[in-house]
């Protein structure tokens, strides 16, 4: 189970850290093994060790230690692309995500952002996520399970259209932040403005220029919405050794834009909307030439899809059961 400290114990995740850092991720359960070409160690032999330990299989030393949920999201079982730790860290930041707000998400995708929004919450307030395919909910819905060690109480997933579905689930000017990471956000800006309260946030996430200027356009015409703002995160890491400074060879550079707006009470005219603005006109064509399919991207098929949902439930099942725990047991602190 994710989120516990101290030393150990049955149905905990354990990252373990080899020879020329080759990394694995076992749950504690009673009567495994984790082996390598090393050899093979009994998973009893971890628990009451210390989190951070060094552990011998075979000759080989290993060390031990809890992962963080940034480590959690980039090696669980995935059916759709996620939003990576870059990314998220910014959008729970710029967003201004924390306890007790009322948070709208689509789609969910794998539960990577879910991951994170429902830790910045803290147990409180509520997460609403829509997603339009059943087998990527799914997969969210056993990845959350999996990392908590129970469903979330304040966790809602939606299966549908979000412009559809979500008068039925959240009411007019109740939401407090909605995050778009979608195709076509801009066929949702006034669902979003009607859902939100005075105030609140909408943030997008989109992978092309087209679909940020076309975005950034429907929410500015909207005229319910303060100027967007928008930003990409780059990381670059370096190389450290002794005098030995330099960048990495390789960086995490574009992954997605990210553009916010704040929603403002009904009725008001900001004046930065009394502008004269360029006309931008737009066809399917142009966003159609650069949607992740005609750039070559592979959309997930539904065999790979229903095959992350099976692994994320196995993984799942092995933490909340070899804890000693159901699904629907109260959380370990």
């Amino acid at each position: 189970m994710m989120g516990r400290t101290g030393p150990f114990q049955w149905g905990d995740v354990v990252q373990l850290t080899g020879p020329k850092q080759r990394m694995h991720t076992i749950v504690l359960t009673e009567g495994k093994q984790f082996h390598t070409q090393h050899g093979a160690l009994g998973h009893e032999a971890f628990v009451g060790l210390d989190d951070g330990s060094l552990v011998e299989v075979g000759e080989a030393p290993h060390l031990a230690i809890r992962p963080l949920l940034h480590d959690y999201v980039m090696s669980m079982p995935r059916g759709a692309a996620i939003i990576y730790p870059k990314d998220a860290a910014h959008i729970v930041g710029f967003a201004d995500i924390h306890p007790d707000l009322t948070v709208v998400e689509a789609g969910v995708g794998s539960g990577a952002l879910s991951l994170w929004l429902l830790r910045a919450l803290h147990g409180t307030g509520r997460l609403v996520s829509f997603e339009r395919r059943e087998e990527f909910r799914d997969v969210a819905e056993a990845n959350v399970t999996g990392f908590f060690g129970e469903r979330p109480a304040n966790w809602t997933t939606v299966l549908g259209d979000l412009v559809e579905e979500l008068p039925q689930h959240v009411g007019a000017g109740e939401a407090d932040r909605v995050l778009l990471d979608m195709l076509a956000p801009w066929e949702c800006v006034d669902a979003t403005a009607e859902a939100l309260r005075p105030g609140g946030l909408v943030l997008c996430y989109v992978a092309t220029v087209t679909q940020l200027s076309r975005t950034v356009e429907a929410i500015r015409a909207d005229g319910r919405f303060t100027a967007p703002k928008s930003q990409e995160t780059l990381v670059r890491g370096w190389h450290v050794e002794g005098l030995a400074v330099r960048p990495d060879h390789r960086m995490v550079a574009h992954t997605g834009f990210l553009m916010t707006a704040r929603r403002v009470a009904d009725g008001v005219d900001l004046p930065s909307f009394r502008r004269r603005a360029a006309k931008a006109d737009f066809a399917d064509a142009d966003i159609e030439a650069w949607t992740p399919g005609a750039l070559g991207d592979r959309p997930t098929s539904d065999k790979r899809a229903r095959r992350a949902a099976r692994d994320a439930r196995r993984q799942a099942e092995a933490i909340t059961g070899a804890g000693g725990q159901d699904a629907d047991a109260p959380q370990v602190d």
